[in-house]
């Protein structure tokens, strides 16, 4: 058992970065891209003139509500059942989260099977701090550790907007866009990344994210896909999310929102035992 568990706390700190690109992870991709974005959009995307005054126009008004329909909070918690396979098998997690904005997300993994407390995780915008409560040992990092362990250029703000449903990865700098009559497909590039958004057409929510690497020798894809919105309190939210990453590997990433708050007092206990080990 305890091997077992150990290997949970190596797999959520690869994934607590990836997807929590991404929190942690999943499996059963049974949405795959293709219900978000038919492969006729996307190679169909590249259809406007970004640089007549319409589009322009069109492709300003469409960054406006996607930033307006970012999620804006003081403090963010929730109860979060992952599900994620790799290579290695599938695992199950039940994350607890809790975050206060642009300062410290704090998260507790809980092993399904067993209901034990495996590791426990606080990280602030420039350090890590790891809790593993099955082999009593404790790790301290930099930020630079999230890239370590996931190979993604991840940062404190762009966990934060993985957990709250914002899109990441995504710049001002519009290459492309197209209307159906249901969607709006909205292609960025920035630093690493080309992300491919798409909207539905009613309400302009972020249903689908398609990740690609500029640097084709890496070849890194995800594919995000939101769905199962709720309205609380004037805030949309996603509470149903499933991933894919792949470069060598695929990872299948699975996260239900069993419960989530929002600007609630929030207490993050972090207490690091005498008896632990640093490593």
């Amino acid at each position: 058992m305890t091997c077992y568990i150990k290997n949970i706390c190596v797999n959520w700190l690869s994934v607590a970065a990836v997807t929590l690109i991404l929190l942690l992870s999943s499996c059963k991709s049974t949405r795959k891209i293709q219900a978000a974005i038919s492969k006729k959009d996307t190679t169909s995307v590249l259809i406007r003139n970004t640089s007549a005054d319409d589009s322009v126009l069109i492709i300003k008004n469409a960054l406006s509500e996607i930033r307006q329909q970012e999620t804006d909070f003081k403090t963010f918690s929730a109860k979060i059942k992952v599900e994620y396979q790799d290579n290695k098998g599938k695992q199950n997690i039940t994350a607890y989260v809790r975050v206060i904005k642009d300062s410290v997300i704090w998260i507790s993994g809980y092993a399904t099977v067993f209901n034990i407390e495996a590791f426990r995780a606080l990280i602030h915008k420039d350090s890590v701090f790891v809790l593993d409560k099955i082999n009593k040992e404790v790790q301290l990092r930099s930020i630079d550790y999230l890239q370590e362990v996931t190979q993604i250029p991840f940062d404190f703000k762009t966990l934060q907007d993985l957990l709250l449903g914002n899109p990441i990865f995504f710049s001002d700098s519009v290459v492309s866009y197209k209307e159906t009559e249901t969607k709006i497909l909205l292609a960025t590039i920035g630093t690493n990344f080309k992300n491919l958004l798409t909207l539905n057409k009613p309400n302009r929510l972020i249903v689908h994210s398609k990740l690609d690497d500029l640097d084709i020798n890496r070849n890194r894809t995800a594919d995000i896909t939101y769905d199962e919105f709720e309205n609380n309190n004037g805030i949309n939210f996603s509470t149903f999310r499933e991933i894919t990453v792949s470069e060598k590997n695929k990872l299948d990433i699975q996260l239900k929102y069993k419960q989530y708050e929002f600007n609630k007092d929030l207490q993050m206990g972090f207490a690091i035992p005498k008896n632990y080990k640093r490593r």
